[in-house]
């Protein structure tokens, strides 16, 4: 039992114990072992890290940083670590079961890892009708996140761009902010590349004018791909400090998905509070997978791009092209395997299609990325079990960071693993050729 003391009107002080867990027998016995007189000095501290730990290459300086960590707790016996403090040590932060240092082999191209990606990541709250402000991008990126969606939209003026949840009552917030958010914040938790997936529903010039946004906000950061179509993607390690953009760029507004978002939008703008609350309760327990029927998925089945319209400055900013499930998956899935590429679906169409094209899925992501998305209903936010699709190669199992739950604890588990810094070499099983025949 350890004792705490506290005062009493400035005059009287209590002592009480707390009734902690005392320290198994063997952890007594251990300290014993490697301690002298009930001390345990710097190079005792040594000794048990490289004889009994097997921490083979620790050195002293290793020691004397854990050593200097838990000096607070030596009241009397300064010259050492008394038995408290080195409990205190097997348990604390430098004693981790899992290594708090990179060390995966990051020299495989991208599609080869499981990265830490966020869906919606503007959003503070719901996915109906909660604000959109850089402040989540930026808790995401501190928690070693790695790829940050962002939804733009031409603002009302049609003269600017914004991001937000279109068709939805979430207030926007200045793609500026967003872009300078990344910028100050991405390699704070992690040197590895930050992904950033647009989902895009702007005209050529707001393209155009994005281009330029990027390019002064990232400068030199920025990666551009020596080629359009490129074979595989880079590796980690060759990307560290670099931020990569992801969208298939729509050459052709469509007026038709605009007036459908908008009508969308409207519609919600004159719904009370009261009316969103039951929204928001009809959607948690329908099975339908979208807000509305007007609104376009992110998986996103438009027609083909006019390539007159095309913006050749905004072109060349992606790294990783995204294509659609226009033809369909089983097309997607057998197209041209010579150039990397990304492709979206919601979590409900991998349940469905895993069933059919399982095989084929696994084989797709040896080469190509996958990014998986909450379904449409999950409008409060939540989260979904996300071995699903690791277990069929998704690298991008998009999560709502704000929600809370289970899953999400899953999710930030598993990124805990080499070292935090939010990418996860897959298993072999998953990478050989013949695990998908």
């Amino acid at each position: 039992m350890s004792k705490q003391a506290f005062q009493i009107c400035f005059f009287f002080k209590r002592i009480f114990k707390l009734r902690v867990a005392e320290p198994p027998e063997e952890i007594k016995q251990l300290f014993d072992q490697f301690s002298e007189n009930g001390t345990m000095s710097v190079d005792n501290l040594l000794k048990f890290m490289i004889d009994y730990q097997k921490e083979e290459t620790a050195k002293k300086e290793d020691a004397q940083e854990i050593f200097n960590s838990l000096k607070h707790l030596n009241i009397f016996q300064r010259k050492g670590l008394h038995f408290d403090a080195f409990f205190r040590y097997l348990y604390g932060d430098h004693n981790l079961p899992i290594p708090n240092k990179v060390h995966h082999d990051m020299d495989s191209p991208l599609a080869h890892y499981f990265l830490y990606t966020g869906h919606n990541s503007y959003l503070t709250g719901n996915q109906l009708s909660s604000d959109s402000s850089s402040k989540p991008i930026i808790k995401a990126l501190r928690r070693g996140v790695r790829v940050i969606e962002l939804d733009l939209w031409p603002n009302s003026e049609k003269n600017d761009v914004e991001v937000c949840h279109g068709g939805t009552l979430t207030a926007p917030v200045d793609l500026n902010k967003c872009l300078h958010a990344i910028r100050d914040n991405a390699f704070d938790a992690s040197e590895y590349p930050v992904v950033i997936t647009f989902e895009d529903h702007l005209p050529p010039n707001l393209q155009d004018k994005v281009a330029k946004m990027v390019t002064k906000t990232f400068g030199t950061m920025l990666y551009r791909p020596e080629s359009e179509n490129l074979e595989e993607f880079p590796s980690p390690n060759s990307l560290k400090r670099k931020i990569l953009i992801s969208t298939k760029p729509p050459k052709e507004y469509l007026q038709t998905q605009d007036s459908k978002g908008k009508g969308n939008a409207q519609m919600l703008k004159t719904s009370s509070k009261k009316e969103v609350a039951q929204t928001e309760r009809l959607y948690s327990r329908t099975g339908s997978d979208t807000i509305d029927e007007g609104q376009v998925d992110e998986g996103e089945l438009i027609e083909e791009e006019d390539e007159e319209n095309a913006v050749p400055e905004y072109t060349n900013l992606i790294a990783i092209h995204a294509t659609k499930l226009k033809d369909g998956l089983a097309k997607v899935l057998g197209s041209d395997q010579s150039k990397a590429k990304r492709l979206s679906m919601s979590e409900q169409q991998l349940e469905n299609a895993i069933n059919i094209h399982g095989s084929e899925i696994v084989r797709f992501t040896q080469r190509n990325l996958l990014r998986i998305y909450p379904k449409g209903t999950r409008i409060l936010s939540t989260n979904y079990d996300p071995h699903v699709g690791w277990g069929h190669g998704a690298q991008m199992v998009a999560f709502n960071m704000q929600g809370t739950g289970k899953y999400l604890w899953i999710m930030q588990g598993m990124f805990r693993a080499n070292g935090g810094c939010g990418y996860v070499k897959k298993p072999e099983f998953l990478l050989k050729r013949w695990s998908t025949e």
